[in-house]
């Protein structure tokens, strides 16, 4: 499936503002085409520096995914995250 993924790994500081988050996130990410393929599914940690949520989702397009991150429907629904979770977040484009 080509196209690009957006990697997250999270610890959540307050469940109630990163609530606020998800539920805004959710619908910026399908608006830009996006799909979670796993949204705080089981998970086994090997290697590096464990968070406790990760979230993969697939979007068109590398262009696709950077669009939705820097929009504003998804950078309104980011100002909950800011300061109620640590976050590494990736975006990479997958083989074709």
């Amino acid at each position: 499936m080509p196209g690009a993924y957006w990697i997250a790994h999270v610890t959540v500081l307050d469940a109630e503002a990163y609530g606020k988050y998800a539920e805004a996130a959710g619908p910026a990410i399908a608006a830009a085409g996006g799909k979670f393929l796993a949204r705080g599914s089981r998970y086994v940690q090997l290697e590096g520096n464990e968070r406790k949520r990760n979230v993969l989702a697939w979007f068109p397009s590398l262009e696709a995914a950077e669009a939705c991150y820097r929009g504003p429907a998804y950078q309104a629904a980011l100002a909950h995250a800011i300061g109620a979770s640590e976050r590494d977040l990736v975006i990479v484009e997958a083989m074709e």
